[in-house]
């Protein structure tokens, strides 16, 4: 070969480029090209090796300069073929000097050929190589003396002269230089990633058991549990050292492949035709073991023999040393360090120790190669204490670099898609969609579209309906919540833990006073009677809360005051337990969508009110007792139907119909409330309408007293085939939902004020109760249905 060049240039450019070509071939086609190119390339391309070639790649109708050198940016390397003419042709200069000006500014690799020259001819434009260069100095004074440096420059790279190689025999030389280009082709494609875990160190100790230069030959074992890297390990070192050898070949998944009919005889010929580069069929193990050791004894190779787990695997395919030349190295991995003491290999390397660590990273990660590598980049060159305190720590406080490289989609959500990803990763995970959407929805997260981004996005799975997701992305969403103050929950955003809670009801007063940071609760906590202050008293200093679910359980819910502030901004309250105290006089519930009150103690919901939130806040309300029935207006009628008398222009004086209905559940209720309406006739009311007087006695009986109130607007009806202007009396019937209904009534909802209109529209211009209308065209009547599991979240 040619002599080394002394000049510098820059790493070959990052592996992440992509390339068009592997190689570009530089020569004078009137010298080379139909016998040692046309050989060449063909070589090249039996190799798979994708080569530019002008005659075979240049476009037709392309102008061939800037063609050329089109060809040369998008290649991985560059062969120089100089002969005794090439310095005849001003092109082939033209395009030395591009070749040499890619190889300075991005690192191309530059490969000469002195085909029937000499590097010195070249270098000082002397002998035939020098006449073909004297016609420039004549016809391109400007350029030739630029010519004559980039000449100097290619001559003294290191690269072949076939007169030197094999006694001058073109096809050996064309089969061994081929054979370089594709092991320099196979380093630049490796991407060996010394960010896993313990890579770098675990190579070196690697390269040292096999002695790579040293004579001999080597056979080295890695042994250890499966998913404990070993076969990461010997393909990475596989890529970094096959350069070195003759021939090379990696053998995978031996353990499966041997299995199957032939597998044996189907790995021998594998390791022969990879190490030859020629088809060789084996008749029979026998046979096969005689091949390799006959063709491979002289030959220096490297071998990676993957996932071992029987000795007549390794009798068959590398029975022993003098099956292979001197230098060679044999690699095998296997998780049965007997087996390989049994073969006899020279050295061992062991992942044992690690296996129980390892597994619990991998545990960590749960999938996300990603998080796997940044776990793998800190713990690589820690010991195995080191190790254990840092997965310990994982445990409670989050990896930045892993939440960082998980945020990235967060980041590229729209604000409300952020909002309804928090929510579910803090309150909804393992939990159903169904229960979820209807609180979604009040805080205007818009869930059906948003659920669907979110999805795309892989950031959360909907499995058996319920929400679910990667346990980091969960834990990414914590963090995002939690921020700057892990520890200080009256900080974050929302709160779901129930020992956070108490805790910090529990601490200093001021913590929460005034807080305009917590959003949302959910909450449960037996009582005691000596704590309900801390958590109404918590309760009461949150002013930006929107939505509230708590569980108080205890036997006497007479002893507790509820809290004396709730927040106007609340959109959607579940409340089981609320002692018998109203709601705070200075709630405005405007934005309220839905409040439910189960097990509750109140005789009304808020002084002063008593149903007109509903009415002007288009919501749903369940009680657990008969306080609102009682005072509803006009009164109840017992039984599942009633009669409404309709004013003059109804249709325009009102807004819609408030529905109310009191039951006792003591054989529990139905989901579905079916709901009848249709016209009536005017007149004297009839036997049945006979008004509901409640029960004779205040006391609150524990699951069995109950009600539902909806307000049904009619811009839900209007559409409807039914609706009549005319109408002047109509009936409503319950169907189904209730076994036994003890009350029902019905009363018009007045419009609102222009004011009053204007709060109720912003506060809920983007919320539908789950009302379904349906209607038969051929029949005289209108179905209002809903789910009464819309209305709350069983636990």
């Amino acid at each position: 070969m040619a002599s080394s060049s002394t000049s510098s240039h820059p790493a070959p450019a990052a592996s992440s480029r992509s390339y068009k070509y592997d190689v570009f071939l530089s020569f004078r086609g009137d010298d080379t090209r139909k016998t040692f190119v046309d050989h060449f390339y063909s070589a090249l391309v039996d190799r798979l090796i994708h080569t530019y070639k002008d005659d075979k790649s240049l476009p037709r109708g392309d102008t061939i300069g800037p063609s050329l050198f089109k060809g040369v940016e998008e290649s991985r390397i560059a062969v120089i073929i100089f002969s005794k003419n090439y310095a005849d042709s001003s092109w082939c200069l033209e395009e030395l000097a591009y070749i040499m000006k890619e190889r300075d500014e991005r690192g191309l690799i530059v490969m000469p050929i002195f085909y029937h020259v000499d590097p010195s001819e070249v270098r000082k434009q002397i002998g035939d190589f020098g006449k073909a260069f004297a016609k420039q100095e004549v016809e391109n004074v400007a350029k030739a003396e630029s010519w004559k440096k980039v000449l100097v420059n290619a001559s003294n790279i290191a690269g072949w002269e076939p007169k030197n190689i094999a006694n001058g025999h073109e096809s050996e030389v064309i089969k061994e230089i081929a054979e370089r280009i594709l092991d320099r082709l196979f380093s630049l494609h490796s991407d060996v990633d010394e960010n896993l875990v313990g890579m770098t160190t675990r190579l070196q100790d690697l390269k040292s058991l096999l002695k790579i230069g040293s004579d001999g030959v080597r056979m080295v074992g890695i042994w250890g549990i499966g998913g404990s890297g070993k076969t990461t390990l010997a393909s990475s070192l596989y890529k970094e050292i096959s350069n070195h050898f003759q021939g090379h070949c990696i053998v995978d998944n031996i353990r499966v492949e041997s299995s199957k009919p032939g597998g044996l005889k189907a790995l021998q010929q594998n390791i022969l035709s990879s190490v030859l580069k020629t088809q060789r069929q084996v008749q029979s193990v026998e046979e096969g073991k005689g091949l390799i050791k006959s063709r491979l004894c002289k030959s220096n190779v490297l071998m990676l023999l993957d996932d071992v787990n029987h000795l007549d695997q390794l009798e068959a395919l590398a029975g022993s040393h003098n099956w292979f030349g001197n230098g060679s190295r044999i690699v095998i991995t296997t998780k049965d360090e007997h087996l390989l003491r049994t073969h006899n290999v020279d050295e061992e390397n062991s992942t044992e120790g690690y296996e129980t660590l390892s597994l619990s990273a991998v545990s960590y990660a749960a999938g996300l190669p990603l998080a796997l590598k940044v776990l793998g980049s800190f713990l690589y060159d820690k010991d195995k204490s080191e190790w254990k305190s840092a997965l310990d720590k994982l445990k409670v406080i989050p990896d930045l670099e892993v939440m960082g490289i998980l945020k990235t989609s967060y980041d590229g959500l729209e604000t409300y898609q952020k909002e309804l990803f928090l929510d579910i990763a803090c309150f909804w995970r393992g939990r159903s969609t169904h229960n979820a959407m209807e609180i979604l929805e009040a805080c205007n997260f818009y869930p059906q579209i948003g659920i669907t981004v979110l999805r795309q996005k892989a950031l959360i799975t909907i499995v058996d309906g319920r929400f679910d997701m990667h346990d980091l992305i969960e834990e990414m969403g914590h963090y995002i919540v939690r921020g700057e103050h892990p520890n200080n929950p009256e900080k974050h955003s929302r709160l779901w833990k129930d020992e956070e809670i108490t805790n910090m009801c529990y601490g200093e007063a001021t913590m929460v006073k005034d807080n305009h940071k917590i959003e949302a609760i959910r909450y449960a906590h037996d009582l005691s009677t000596d704590y309900s202050p801390h958590f109404f008293k918590t309760v009461s200093n949150l002013k930006k809360l929107r939505w509230l679910s708590v569980c108080l359980r205890h036997d006497n819910y007479n002893n507790f005051k509820g809290p004396t502030f709730l927040s106007n901004e609340l959109r959607h309250i579940e409340w089981e337990g609320y002692p018998a105290s109203s709601l705070p006089k200075n709630f405005q519930p405007q934005k309220l969508v839905a409040l439910v009150l189960t097990n509750s103690m109140q005789k009304q919901v808020w002084k002063g009110c008593k149903g007109k939130a509903v009415e002007n806040g288009s919501m749903i309300l369940r009680l657990g007792d008969h306080a609102i029935p009682k005072v509803f207006t006009p009164a109840l009628t017992r039984g599942w139907k009633c009669r409404l008398q309709l004013h003059e222009n109804w249709c325009n004086d009102f807004s819609g119909f408030l529905i109310c209905a009191a039951y006792t559940r003591y054989g529990g209720y139905g989901p579905s409330v079916r709901i009848i309406i249709q016209e009536a006739e005017i007149g004297i009311d009839s036997e049945d309408d006979v008004e509901w007087e409640g029960s004779d006695d205040d006391v609150f009986r524990e699951g069995s007293d109950s009600t539902w109130v909806v307000y049904v607007s009619f811009d839900l009806l209007k559409q409807s085939v039914w609706w009549d202007q005319a109408y002047k009396a109509i009936s409503f019937a319950i169907k189904s939902g209730i076994k036994d209904s003890s009350g029902f009534g019905v009363r018009l909802v007045p419009k609102t004020s222009r004011s009053e209109t204007s709060i109720h529209s912003s506060s809920s211009d983007h919320y539908t109760p789950k009302f379904k209308i349906e209607q038969d065209s051929k029949s005289d009547y209108l179905v209002i249905s809903f789910n009464v599991e819309h209305l709350v979240t069983y636990r």
